[in-house]
């Protein structure tokens, strides 16, 4: 008679285990890491908010609409906005130029940046429905969303201080082209 070679029913069972745990060690992982990045896109909303506000505190002017920013910030194709208060289609670009040469924030140039989950930033007026000077979030995720406006606002994605622009009052969980913007 021949001995049948095989795995025992406990030899399956540790390595189904092992699995398991592995599996949960990974899911668990790529939670942290989304958790993280939502956690920067609130501080992101908070450190541009604080560096327009101190930007308006030091020279009276929303950056972009600056109307003394090239006398200011020589040599570097600076351009002043118009003073009106209003941070206008044309200024937009001017905003991060602005606030990186006064060092409120890092880097140079108008170049938009981007947040954590790669879409770009901008600062503009009005959006998704607020009024006045907003930033907005481009191309972000409906379950990333729905978890930030839990955490910093009412949870409800067409009221508050952050909504969607042209969406209802719920997030879809499945879009990952969701434009979001935070009144400052």
């Amino acid at each position: 008679m021949r001995k049948q070679s095989g795995f025992t029913l406990i030899e399956i069972a540790i390595v189904m285990v092992i699995i398991g745990l592995l599996l949960g060690g990974v899911l668990k992982g790529q939670e942290m890491m989304n958790n993280a990045k939502i956690k920067r896109v609130a501080n992101d909303f908070n450190g541009i908010s604080a560096a327009v506000f101190s930007y308006l505190d030091r020279y009276a002017f929303l950056p972009g609409d600056d109307p003394a920013a090239a006398a200011r910030w020589t040599g570097g194709g600076v351009v002043s906005g118009n003073g009106n208060g209003i941070i206008n289609g044309g200024e937009r670009p001017d905003v991060w130029d602005h606030l990186r040469l006064s060092g409120l924030m890092s880097g140079s140039g108008s170049t938009n940046p981007t947040h954590s989950f790669g879409g770009i930033i901008r600062v503009q007026q009005n959006g998704a429905g607020l009024t006045g000077a907003v930033i907005c979030m481009f191309n972000m995720s409906g379950k990333a969303l729905e978890i930030l406006d839990r955490q910093i606002d009412d949870g409800v994605a067409n009221t508050g201080d952050l909504r969607q622009t042209g969406g209802g009052a719920t997030y879809d969980l499945n879009a990952v082209n969701i434009t979001v913007c935070k009144r400052m």
